[in-house]
C-alpha cells in the first residue's frame, strides 16, 4: 500500500508506542494530584512546554494542550471574542474549523470579514489590508493551505497587524505548516498559533495552541483550572508525551529538502499524460491537486485503492460535502474540481514507492478513460 493522503493523516512513529506505555501503564498519575509521582507526571508536562516553545521559535509565551485542531481553532478564535463595536477577519480558504466558526459569527450579528485569496491561493494581501482597522479585534489566517500547499506569507501579514491595527490579535492555523516548512515565531507578530500531532506521525487526539499573552484568551468552559484556568480537564499526558517524542525525531529542513525531490520525482512520472493537469502553486512540497479530465476524483479514488494507492479529496474533515471551496474561492472550474485528487506526501516515503504510485495512477487513468470512451 502507498499512502499518499498524509494532509489527512499520518503513520505513527513506532517510537510512540514505547512511549504511550510509558505514560499509561507505569507513570499514569494525575498531573493535578499532589502525590510526588503526581508531581513528576507535571514536570513532564511543563518540559513538554518548554520544549515546543523552542520548536516554535518563540521567545515567550506558553502552549496550550488540547485534544485536536479543531479545538485549538475554536479555543483560538471564541476566546479571543469580546463585546463592542469588534471586527473579525478570516481568510476564504480556511480550514472548516476555522471557517465555520467564522460563518457562525456572521450568523450571531458579529461584523465578519472574509478576504479572497489569489491565482496563487494564497491570502491576497491588498485585500486584507482594506479591511484591516483600528476595530480589528482578531485576524485568522491560516499557515499552509490543506488543500493546495500554497503558503502564506506571515512575515507580510503580521507588518500589516503591527501598522493598521497593533492591538488585534492574529491567529494562525499552523496545522499543515508545523515541523513541515521551516519557520520561527520570532519572525512574526503571531499572538495564536495551532498545531496538531497527528498530522507528523504523532497520536491522534492531542493537539496544541501557543498562546503568547494568556490575557488576551479566555476560557470556554468552566472546570478545575488546568493549564492556566484556558483549557481545564486532566491532561492527556501519554498524547502530550507521545507528540513530543515525534517532534524530537523531524529534522524538518531536512525533511522538507527530501519531499521536494518526491514531489519532482514523482510530477515527472505524472507529466507524461497531457490530460492530466498539476495544481501546483509553489508553496509546501507536501501537497498538491491533480485533475484527471473526463474523470471523476471520486472515481479515481477507489480506483486507485484497489490498486493499492491511497490518496484523498481534499479536507477529511469536509469530505461528506460536494465540491470543494477552496478550490472554487482561487477560481478552479467546477468540472475540475469534480475531477480533482489531493496528492501529499511524507517524509519518510521512498523515490522508489513514489514513482510506483505515479505509475499506478496514470494506468488506472488510462484503463478508465478506455471504459468510458
Amino acid at each position: 500500500m502507498i499512502y499518499l493522503d498524509n494532509a489527512g493523516t499520518t503513520k505513527m512513529f513506532e517510537e510512540c508506542v514505547k512511549v504511550h506505555r510509558k505514560f499509561s501503564c507505569e507513570q499514569f498519575y494525575n498531573p493535578s494530584a499532589l502525590s510526588t509521582q503526581s508531581m513528576e507526571v507535571s514536570k513532564c508536562i511543563s518540559q513538554a512546554e518548554s520544549y515546543f516553545l523552542k520548536r516554535l521559535g518563540a521567545k515567550v509565551g506558553n502552549v496550550l494542550f488540547t485534544g485536536c485542531a479543531t479545538e485549538s481553532n475554536n479555543l483560538a478564535i471564541k476566546g479571543s471574542l469580546r463585546n463592542g463595536d469588534w471586527e473579525y477577519v478570516f481568510s476564504e480558504g480556511e480550514h472548516p474549523s476555522v471557517y465555520n466558526v467564522a460563518k457562525m459569527m456572521e450568523l450571531d450579528g458579529l461584523k465578519v470579514h472574509f478576504v479572497p485569496l489569489n491565482k496563487e491561493g494564497k491570502v491576497d494581501l491588498k485585500e486584507l489590508e482594506k479591511v484591516l482597522s483600528e476595530k480589528t479585534r482578531l485576524i485568522s489566517i491560516m499557515h499552509v493551505s490543506n488543500e493546495t500547499g500554497a503558503i502564506n506569507d506571515l512575515i507580510a501579514i503580521s507588518k500589516l497587524k503591527d501598522r493598521l491595527c497593533p492591538r488585534a490579535i492574529l491567529h494562525v492555523d499552523g496545522v499543515q505548516g508545523f515541523m513541515k516548512i521551516p519557520f520561527s515565531l520570532q519572525t512574526t507578530s503571531i499572538d495564536l498559533y495551532s498545531f496538531s500531532a497527528h498530522k507528523i506521525h504523532g497520536p491522534k487526539g492531542v493537539a496544541g495552541l501557543y498562546v503568547k499573552n494568556k490575557g488576551a484568551l479566555k476560557e470556554l468552559y468552566q472546570g478545575g483550572g488546568q493549564q492556566y484556568g484556558l483549557r481545564s480537564g486532566t491532561e492527556n499526558v501519554s498524547g502530550i508525551m507521545q507528540f513530543m517524542k515525534a517532534v524530537e525525531l523531524i529534522d524538518e529542513r531536512r525533511n522538507f529538502d527530501h519531499v521536494q525531490t518526491l514531489k519532482q520525482k514523482f510530477n515527472s512520472v505524472i507529466m507524461g499524460l497531457k490530460d492530466i493537469k498539476i495544481l501546483d502553486f509553489g508553496g509546501s512540497p507536501y501537497i498538491e491537486s491533480l485533475i484527471f479530465s473526463g474523470v471523476k476524483g471520486e472515481t479515481m479514488l477507489h480506483a486507485l485503492n484497489e490498486r493499492g494507492v491511497i490518496v484523498g479529496l481534499g479536507s477529511a474533515c469536509s469530505s461528506k460535502k460536494a465540491g470543494n471551496r477552496v478550490l472554487d474561492k482561487i477560481g478552479i472550474s467546477k468540472d475540475d474540481i469534480i475531477s480533482s485528487v489531493r496528492i501529499s506526501f511524507n517524509a519518510y516515503q521512498s523515490v522508489e514507492d513514489i514513482e510506483e504510485a505515479g505509475e499506478i495512477i496514470l494506468q488506472v487513468y488510462k484503463d478508465i478513460l478506455q471504459r468510458v470512451s
